[in-house]
């Protein structure tokens, strides 16, 4: 498990999780642009938890995008209309008479089936219902560290097959969906392809190991059969989302979330009808799989 140690922060305060995936920061204004050492701990607390919260941000779209840039390049957005005005943010909206499946509902890693996918996104949240709408995250590399050294040596070399055909494809979810939506999809041929990333993948900043795989953007394994590839799976989708894996987030408004596609999941879950819901989003690019 991994254990904070405050004192090695000097210039924000980091409020981990007992078990260490997930942290709270606090003590930095992200509505200004970050000093050098207040950056390096930022990443630094990043990557050490995967998933940071930063409570009390009422951040104008403009500083979103700002702080963002500080943490990396835009990432690609696909498959979903952006902001007018604002071609890298995405508005995560769900109004209170929508009857469409809440935005994010599947075990996922953002935009996985990308050749080079994001390496963080960012949620920043604007209005907030009083009741349900939870992020759920699952730490990979914690899931992988817990296999068998056996299994971890027969899956090691193995490549996943990811698409974005289930979620955007012209026969995927959003192509067969009937009930009217405030956010714009993009149903697309592009959303059909496939590329492939290692099953097990190495954190470029850490060195940690962890699985890269989920529900909703893996379609199989390189070179075995249907069968083979999602017995796999299969059992991989189960192990890492299982619940000594996962963190709950609960939203606050004004609260700005920053996460790790390179070693976690997550899930949105509802639970929020007939409330509006509004939060915004960007990415930062990552680097190839290795």
């Amino acid at each position: 498990m991994l254990k904070d140690a405050p004192a090695r922060y000097r210039t924000i305060q980091v409020i981990p999780t007992p078990e260490g995936f997930g942290a709270e920061i606090t003590g930095v204004d992200l509505s200004r642009a970050l000093e050098a050492d207040v950056l390096a701990e930022v990443k630094a607390a990043w990557a050490r938890h995967s998933v940071v919260a930063f409570p009390g941000q009422p951040l104008s779209l403009e500083a979103l995008e700002a702080f963002t840039q500080q943490i990396g390049r835009f990432g690609v957005d696909p498959f979903i209309a952006p902001m007018a005005g604002h071609p890298n943010v995405l508005e995560l909206r769900r109004e209170p008479d929508e009857k469409a499946t809440n935005f994010g509902a599947g075990w996922h890693s953002d935009w996985s089936f990308q050749p080079v996918p994001p390496a963080a996104t960012l949620l920043r949240s604007q209005v907030i219902p009083p009741v349900g709408g939870d992020t759920l995250f699952a730490d990979t590399a914690s899931a992988y560290e817990a296999l068998s050294p056996a299994f971890q040596a027969m899956i090691s070399k193995l490549r996943a097959v990811h698409s974005a055909s289930r979620a955007y494809g012209t026969k995927g979810v959003f192509a067969r969906e009937t009930e009217a939506r405030t956010m714009q999809i993009i149903v697309s041929e592009e959303a059909d392809k496939t590329h492939a990333h290692p099953l097990i993948r190495t954190h470029p900043v850490t060195g940690r190991k962890a699985i890269f795989a989920s529900p909703v953007y893996t379609v199989g394994i390189e070179g075995m059969t249907a069968e083979e590839g999602a017995a796999i799976l299969g059992y991989l989708f189960k192990h890492m989302t299982a619940e000594t894996f996962v963190y709950r987030h609960k939203w606050q408004k004004d609260m700005l979330l920053m996460w790790d596609n390179r070693c976690t999941v997550h899930l949105a879950e509802g639970g929020y009808d007939g409330h509006l819901r509004v939060l915004h989003r960007t990415t930062v690019a990552g680097e190839i799989p290795v």
